[in-house]
């Protein structure tokens, strides 16, 4: 299966060249010193005293571009999506897909507007939103199947054709960024019924136009230029410099153990956040905030290095158990085993 664009993928020698490609097409012009320390990892930067939330636009432009860049990335969805037991929960955004203001499995990035008293004056500050693609991500840890990775260029990128929709990953996100659709995904060829629940979609920083030398579409699109992406040293010390020339406040640096994330705001993100209702594909922007699920680490290494279709063969097993085990309940007429 094709990803967005019907592009390959990329292998990581592919990676490493995007590497390169993405500072070239970043429309920075990065000092020499600067880029010959970069150590291949990319960031990017928001700058919301640049961003004005595309005011005339139906849609932000970072937000159209990034829709129509992974319009065809979610295959036909089964019809009927199969039930999952004993979690009867179906996530289906199949026909919502056109939904804007919050995250979906069709939409990686929304604005948020937030109306901040700063000194008695009321300010308005535009934020996007989408994965943060942190230096250690826990979801990347935790995925039993190695569907998540964080890679060479810093991008995390969830690969739908491994992903079970498991959501352990939106879980061990402080921001649950990644959201679930039902009714896809390699489960629906195992079992169905048991095993999984679709797959988790997000931003994968376009990885694919990267290993093309092109840039992310959200960067690409945007017309105040308030986003850029570069080599992640560089960029840091960019934002780093940006707050000081306008005595604002950084995110990003340190939340979730560090991030390829960086946003820097003239309003301290403590009010920006109190202007969040977080919910369902809406994250908050809570200052600080730790790393979940640290203790995992270890564990989670584990489970990845065993082989994937040994896990797959001890998971249907025990699943097909379980199977006979609700048959005999609800021939007994239980509620559970």
């Amino acid at each position: 299966m094709k990803t967005s664009d019907d592009a390959p993928r990329l292998s990581r020698r592919a990676f490493l060249k995007a590497s390169a490609g993405a500072v070239s097409v970043s429309g920075v012009a990065w000092p020499q010193k600067a880029r010959a320390r970069g150590t291949g990892k990319l960031a990017t930067l928001i700058d919301l005293s640049l961003c004005d939330g595309c005011p005339g636009r139906d849609v932000p432009a970072c937000v159209a571009a990034c829709k129509e860049i992974n319009r065809d990335r979610i295959p036909p969805v089964a019809d009927p999506i199969p039930v999952p037991w004993p979690r009867k929960t179906v996530e289906d955004w199949s026909r919502k897909r056109e939904v804007y203001d919050r995250l979906t499995p069709y939409n990686y990035l929304y604005v948020h507007r937030a109306e901040v008293d700063v000194d008695g004056v009321r300010r308005t500050v535009f934020v996007p939103r989408r994965c943060m693609h942190c230096d250690n991500p826990a979801c990347a840890t935790i995925c039993p199947f190695s569907a998540n990775h964080k890679h060479e260029n810093g991008a995390v990128v969830i690969d739908q054709d491994l992903c079970f929709g498991g959501a352990k990953c939106k879980a061990v996100c402080p921001w649950e960024i990644p959201q679930r659709q039902s009714g896809v995904g390699i489960y629906l060829h195992i079992l169905p019924d048991y095993m999984g629940n679709g797959v988790m979609y997000k931003c994968d920083l376009c990885h694919d136009r990267l290993g093309r030398g092109r840039t992310p579409g959200c960067i690409e699109a945007c017309p105040q230029k308030a986003m850029l992406i570069g080599p992640r040293d560089a960029t840091l010390a960019e934002a780093e410099r940006r707050v000081r020339q306008m005595r604002g406040f950084l995110y990003g640096k340190d939340e979730n153990g560090g991030t390829s994330t960086f946003y820097v705001s003239p309003v301290s993100f403590d009010r920006i956040h109190e202007t969040m209702k977080k919910g369902p594909g809406r994250p908050d922007m809570k200052p600080g905030v730790e790393r979940r699920m640290a203790e995992t680490d270890s564990l989670g290494k584990a489970v990845l290095a065993a082989p994937a279709v040994g896990i797959i063969a001890g998971a249907a097993g025990a699943l097909q158990w379980l199977s006979g085990r609700k048959a005999k309940v609800e021939k007994d007429g239980k509620k559970d085993v």
